[in-house]
């Protein structure tokens, strides 16, 4: 509750203001039938005329006045619905960028993507209903009931009891439907979970022959969610019939007694009608209310599951110290690991243990080692995706925990292991490294990432860039991928096994091309070929999560069982490629 209470918050002024225009409308769908007794008893019994069309005015008047409170409730009620949706997306797509990836893992994309879709739209559907349907039966049960007790005692009491017996209902029906709802939000999260496994893994159930396995299984998930789905609607079918039942019983009694009350003088014949009316406005109300109120449970969940996302306690925090405060500069030391262990949550062994070593300004540093030796976990510690179990990582002589996550990578550049492309042109992907670049520096970056086949593409930097970059072959993207990272002007640069797709003259031509552009800063190279590494000033080998030799080729060639064997595997005679 506190939760859409904090969005509603800021719009208290349109919130009264929606309020009282549904009031409009309720009041005035309760004064016409008051009018039309009024024409009845008075107008008709009496032969006036002019009494009539007296009382036909004013019901116009009230009818035009209840619609535009209708019309302008609605309006209202529609602007507040769509704000509090807009503030609760973003809400929660700001605080999943502080998430870590464990933490984001905790939740999964497919259960993400859910709460900031299908559940903020619920929600946002029980605000609209609350507002037009909930909000508004307290004002016609008192006013409806007061304007029966004011024809006639009798009748109040059957009207009363009526709404009582209704209003349990509606009670009995919500305890029921709120497990229903519950259940129904969690088979929706594995929805489209398995939709979005098969969507993104349809070219490997092809090759494994499996289209019939995920089909059972995607079948399985959707069966379960229609059960549960025909089992809320029952609940309403019930609902329904239930309440038009109670509706007609109570047009009945209104209609006997009335007619028993009126031969002993205490009615007229118009207050039959007004009556009527009154039990079927106030029915009317509490069944949409019914109706509503069986959604609520639902709302509740969804509510419950964006308050998980905003009140998840982000693994990684920010420091308070500015990192300009405490940084050096002119040091030589870009980067540097200080006896850093790190372990991944839930895990029964360090995926890193131990790690010493420094990344020079001017220098390039290599990390090579075998599958799973946690190369690239240097990469996420360095840019703080993770945080230490022990140890220090120090960037420009600042530990990292000390300060902010976007000062930190304000410092950095980096090309991921899998090259990602935004969708757009070229020349947007490469804004991402430098908003202000000019079109003679993104060639000239370009260039020196050895992406030359921009300049043959038709529409050159303004080619369009498909999501993911799928419209370019794996050795185009990482070379764009290297672009948009020179395009940043950092202390450090880290390249996360990025030359992998290119092949051996454009890996050298690249890396020569590199050495020139950031002479000036550190760079870290995350390899598997050693082709790619051989001219690093620092190779630092990983074996199981530790160092297991520091030094350049020749060196290592000597003095590291490991990195021979990795050479060896991968260069004839261990010397040429």
């Amino acid at each position: 509750m506190k939760t859409i209470l904090r969005f509603l918050k800021p719009y208290r002024i349109l919130c009264i203001f929606t309020i009282f225009a549904m009031i409009l409308d309720v009041a005035g769908g309760l004064v016409v039938p008051r009018l039309t007794a009024d024409m009845i008893n008075i107008g008709v019994e009496n032969g006036s005329l002019e009494y009539i069309i007296q009382k036909g005015i004013a019901m116009l008047i009230v009818t035009l006045l209840a619609g535009a409170g209708a019309l302008l409730g609605s309006w209202l009620c529609s602007d507040l619905s769509a704000k509090i949706g807009r503030d609760m997306r973003n809400a929660v797509y700001e605080k999943s960028l502080t998430f870590s990836s464990h933490d984001f893992e905790q939740f999964g994309t497919g259960s993400m993507i859910t709460r900031t879709l299908n559940d903020i739209n619920i929600i946002q559907q029980s605000v609209v209903w609350c507002i037009q349907m909930v909000l508004p039966v307290p004002a016609v049960c008192v006013m409806g009931i007061g304007m029966a007790f004011a024809i006639d005692r009798v009748m109040g009491f059957l009207l009363i009891g009526v709404t009582v017996l209704i209003i349990v209902l509606a009670v009995l029906v919500t305890r029921k439907a709120s497990s229903i709802f519950g259940r129904l939000q969690k088979l929706l999260d594995r929805m489209n979970v398995v939709l979005r496994e098969n969507l993104t893994g349809v070219r490997v159930i092809r090759a494994f022959n499996k289209e019939h396995d995920e089909e059972r299984r995607m079948r399985k998930s959707f069966e379960e969610y229609a059960v549960t789905s025909v089992s809320a609607n029952l609940l309403f079918a019930g609902l329904e019939s239930t309440a038009f039942f109670v509706i007609n019983i109570c047009i009945v009694a209104i209609l006997w007694l009335g007619g028993n009350r009126i031969g002993a003088g205490f009615m007229e014949i118009g207050d039959i009608t007004a009556l009527t009316e009154y039990s079927i406005l106030i029915l009317f109300y509490i069944i949409m209310a019914q109706m509503v109120i069986i959604l609520l449970p639902r709302a509740k969940v969804c509510i419950g599951r964006i308050e998980e996302v905003l009140e998840k306690e982000p693994e990684i925090q920010d420091g308070t110290v500015k990192m300009q405060e405490k940084t050096d500069r002119s040091a030589a030391d870009a980067a540097c690991f200080e006896h850093v262990t790190f372990r991944f949550p839930d895990a029964d062994e360090n995926a890193l243990t131990d790690l010493n070593f420094v990344c020079r300004r001017g220098e390039t540093t290599a990390v090579i080692g075998g599958t799973g030796s946690g190369k690239s976990t240097i990469a996420k510690l360095l840019l703080r995706l993770h945080d230490v179990t022990e140890g220090t990582v120090r960037v420009d002589g600042c530990d990292v925990r000390d300060i902010s996550q976007h000062e930190l990578r304000e410092h950095i550049s980096y090309v991921p292991q899998k090259a990602w492309m935004f969708s757009g042109t070229i020349a947007d992907n490469l804004h991402h490294g430098n908003g202000e670049a000019s079109e003679e520096e993104m060639r000239h970056t370009l260039a020196v990432a050895q992406a030359d086949f921009v300049g043959s593409l038709s529409n050159s930097l303004d080619a369009h860039v498909a999501q993911g970059g799928t419209n370019f072959s794996g050795g185009q993207k990482q070379r764009l991928s290297i672009a948009r990272a020179l395009m940043k002007k950092a202390d450090l640069y880290i390249f996360d096994d990025s030359f992998s797709a290119l092949d051996f003259k454009t890996d050298a031509a690249l890396r020569k091309a590199l050495k020139k552009e950031v002479k000036d800063a550190a760079v870290l190279i995350i390899a598997q070929r050693i082709s790619t590494i051989l001219d690093a000033d620092q190779i630092i080998v990983l074996d199981e999560g530790r160092i297991a030799g520091i030094g350049k080729h020749e060196e290592l060639m000597k003095t590291c069982p490991v990195y021979r064997e990795i050479a060896d595997s991968q260069m004839k005679g261990g010397g040429k490629v």
